[in-house]
């Protein structure tokens, strides 16, 4: 055998190779990312919480839940203040968690009268559906959640994201015009370059490696998920429904922050700058805004809130979601 043809065999064998991990790697990273172990939301935590709440607010935790679009059930605690301003926040958990994350964060506003709403995310905790979307089915069961909150409370409905719950809330904004103001912290900008980063980071071959080499991989990913769930993951793009949306929205991003890093806030700042501020906390790593100060964040938070409590009078009906 010659030793250019041989060089050409060692090409096309490598060539397979390559092709075959990208597949079974591809599909792997699909499956880890789409269908996410639960935390359940445990008993012995949520009587401790109901107990809390009845000593420091005098008011109980309600079970609720509704159904999404797609027939998921969706569960959330539902806890309104013994003296209620009209007002009510919806408080989004992060990747992997549940609403007991974000308990804390509901003191915060049940001390000045809000009503707190504290869902699931789909496919997380007690919550139903096949898949986590990362926004892409998640927007719409936020819009649902407002309606639902809105019959209860007719002043302002606000909304608290953080890390993954951000990045859901700022999609939301797009379809849900009853919201009067967000805040979020840690949030992404687009689906792809927080897939590069966070891969990168993880895997320890750096972004540029998933941008280039590794890039086969996530596309296989992608194109596997759309035939597998019909959702075409890129479509979870905060970048793009801030730019759509006129919902006032707060970013929150942190100097230190290395899961999120606060550049994704700078970029989706820059594409909203009419009714868009950033608030960079140095210091703080990922979702720890309040953790370095939590007397600032409430006070930034509640600030932030207040100056646009503005109930919207007609409620245009949210533009349709698809999961295609």
């Amino acid at each position: 055998m010659t030793r250019p043809n041989l060089a050409y065999r060692i090409l096309i064998r490598s060539v397979i190779y390559y092709a075959i991990l990208c597949l079974v790697a591809g599909i792997m990273l699909a499956n880890i990312s789409v269908r996410l172990p639960k935390d359940p939301v445990d008993a012995a935590d949520t009587a401790k919480i109901r107990a809390r709440v009845q000593r420091e607010f005098h008011a109980t935790v309600d079970d609720v839940s509704l159904t999404g679009f797609d027939g998921a059930i969706l569960k959330a605690w539902y806890i309104e203040p013994i003296n209620p301003n009209g007002k009510s926040v919806l408080i989004l958990h992060g990747i992997g968690g549940n609403r007991i994350d974000e308990t804390g964060f509901g003191d915060i506003f049940l001390s000045h009268g809000y009503a707190v709403l504290l869902p699931d995310s789909r496919e997380h905790g007690a919550s139903g559906g096949p898949a986590a979307t990362y926004g892409i089915l998640e927007r719409d069961d936020i819009r649902r959640w407002v309606d639902w909150v809105r019959q209860r409370d007719s002043g302002c409905t606000y909304l608290l994201g953080e890390s993954m719950g951000a990045a859901i809330g700022l999609q939301a904004t797009a379809v849900t015009p009853r919201l009067c103001a967000v805040a979020v912290e840690s949030p992404y900008s687009t689906f792809r370059e927080i897939g590069y980063e966070r891969l990168g980071r993880e895997s320890r071959f750096g972004p540029l490696f998933w941008r280039t080499l590794g890039r086969p991989i996530i596309e296989v990913a992608i194109a596997y998920t759309k035939l597998r769930d019909g959702i075409y993951l890129p479509n979870a793009e905060p970048k793009q429904a801030v730019q759509q949306s006129h919902v006032p929205a707060l970013l929150i991003a942190g100097t230190v922050d290395k899961d999120i890093p606060m550049h994704h806030a700078q970029e989706l700042q820059a594409v909203c700058p009419s009714h868009c501020a950033l608030w960079i906390v140095p210091g703080a790593d990922h979702g720890g805004a309040a953790t370095v100060n939590q007397a600032e964040f409430a006070h930034r938070v509640l600030g932030w809130f207040q100056a646009h409590d503005t109930a919207i009078a007609a409620y245009r009906p949210a533009a349709s979601i698809s999961a295609k």
